[in-house]
């Protein structure tokens, strides 16, 4: 990054990645059962499983936001830490609307 900050993921990356293309494959799936006319609930038990594998990467994000860039923000100081937990909030309210 041009500012020298890391994301808090980037040590992760890779398992978020790995998960991501896992999700991928999970909506290429409902796709296909919803071409194959498969059972309605068949298809709503995978969206489900796709929508907590989801939750699980939004969560695991916000859990790294929380402890790196929260975290180095309130060491910088007030106005900047009050800027990313701000964010974090708003985060976490649009993760509980969704």
């Amino acid at each position: 990054m041009a500012d020298g900050h890391q994301h808090g993921y980037i040590q992760r990356k890779d398992d978020y990645l790995k998960r991501l293309r896992r999700i991928e494959g999970q909506a290429r799936g409902l796709q296909r059962m919803v071409e194959e006319e498969q059972y309605c609930i068949d298809i709503l038990t995978q969206v489900a499983a796709m929508t907590k594998a989801l939750q699980a990467v939004s969560i695991g994000l916000l859990e790294e936001h929380m402890h790196h860039c929260v975290v180095d923000a309130a060491r910088a100081g007030d106005a900047e830490a009050r800027e990313k937990v701000s964010e974090a909030v708003e985060a976490i309210s649009r993760l509980v609307r969704s």
